[in-house]
């Protein structure tokens, strides 16, 4: 046991991919008992939907983004990696945001705020110093979207402690729209480049291989930062509409010439494609509701179902594998999660646009989050906790 335990908190992606998978189960059960026996909810220190927005933006998602940076950005500059030590501290840091907002009820808010918003600074500042090794712009952005990710949950704790009246909606689609924005300029970069490397080993010739337009990748780039800063500023209005419209419809045009239908042979790759689908339909779905057509809601659960939940099952359990020394083939329960994560999405927008229904929609997306992250766990067990594989894959 002691050895699993050293061998988790030994490597950034194993803690933190692993705890995201335990916290993305958890906080779907909760979800879905409020939802069946809504006397049964904690008493927490928000309304226990607010409860269930911030813990899916601000605790379950953070952990995906922990274990990815402390994996990548060594790759990327060649900086050591963290060490065991700061491991435990920073899923310390987070596990504790996540006590925190679990009894906020009994905790004052500002105690509460400050425990939550510990771990992304932290996690920032190494980031930093190992970015600043090699100091290259289009790596150095991701700090600045961690601080946008940070500041958005900021918004929604001082409407909590009664600072403000009028930060929490604000919080809560900036954070999300961040997360959103990361997955544009991440995604944007990782899914052509294994498509490329894919279809190279599979001696496709290089006329068939995707296609980056620099153009659309600036573009991209750039609204996908101006996008949740507009949030920020302005809230749900009609700058942040067309800029969402705008990305949406840039995200859709990169997408053309990335082979995903080439993808669809290897389902490690096609959930990549699948996930950065969702971010263009659902920033589409968005931009429409917030100039008055449309579900806004539901189509902020086609964003956070369907890209930021399944874009993170893509890229955790890609990392996942190769970390561990494993070939970059999905287990049969992880190629199932993938698809159930793009159902869930779909079920839970259709419920949202639907005048009736709406609770059988929930419930029904819910009960597929919970069976994709309970596959995640049984697929990705071994990667996480066990020892490295022989044999790289």
């Amino acid at each position: 046991m002691s050895t699993v335990v050293t061998r988790v908190l030994g490597e950034g992606f194993r803690v933190f991919f692993l705890s995201a998978g335990l916290y993305g189960l958890f906080v779907g059960l909760v979800w879905g008992l409020w939802l069946t026996a809504p006397y049964l909810a904690p008493d927490y220190g928000m309304t226990p939907p607010m409860w269930h927005a911030h813990e899916m933006i601000f605790g379950y998602a953070t952990a995906a983004l922990g274990g990815f940076f402390l994996t990548a950005v060594p790759n990327w500059t060649g900086a050591p990696e963290a060490r065991a030590r700061f491991i435990t501290f920073a899923a310390g840091l987070w596990l504790a945001g996540r006590m925190a907002m679990w009894f906020s009820g009994m905790l004052p808010p500002v105690f509460v705020a400050v425990v939550d918003l510990a771990f992304v600074p932290v996690l920032a500042a190494k980031i930093l110093t190992q970015l600043i090794r090699r100091p290259k712009p289009q790596n150095m952005i991701f700090l600045l979207l961690l601080t946008l990710i940070w500041v958005a949950d900021l918004l929604t704790h001082l409407e909590w402690m009664g600072v403000t009246s009028d930060t929490l909606q604000i919080g809560l689609r900036a954070g999300l729209l961040s997360l959103c924005s990361m997955i544009a300029i991440l995604g944007g970069r990782i899914t052509p480049a294994f498509t490329r490397n894919a279809m190279k080993r599979a001696g496709e010739p290089e006329a068939a291989w995707p296609v980056s337009v620099p153009v659309l990748d600036k573009a991209g780039m750039i609204l996908a930062l101006v996008l949740p800063l507009s949030v920020l500023v302005l809230g749900a209005g009609l700058v942040p509409g067309i800029g969402a419209l705008a990305l949406g419809g840039v995200q859709i045009l990169r997408m053309a010439r990335w082979r995903a239908r080439w993808a669809a042979r290897q389902p490690i790759l096609l959930a990549l494609h699948l996930g950065l689908g969702m971010l263009a339909t659902g920033l589409i779905l968005w931009g429409l509701a917030v100039l008055g057509l449309g579900n806004e809601v539901a189509a902020l659960h086609v964003l956070g179902i369907g890209c930021v939940g399944g874009m993170t099952l893509a890229v955790m359990s890609r990392a996942a594998l190769g970390h561990s020394g494993r070939a970059l083939i999905a287990p049969g329960p992880m190629v199932v999660a993938y698809g159930l994560m793009a159902v869930a999405a779909l079920s839970r927008w259709v419920g949202g646009e639907l005048n009736g229904g709406y609770l059988v929609a929930m419930l029904l997306s819910d009960g597929l989050w919970i069976c994709a992250f309970a596959l995640y766990l049984i697929a990705m067990w071994p990667a996480l906790t066990g020892p490295r594989a022989a044999r790289a894959g």
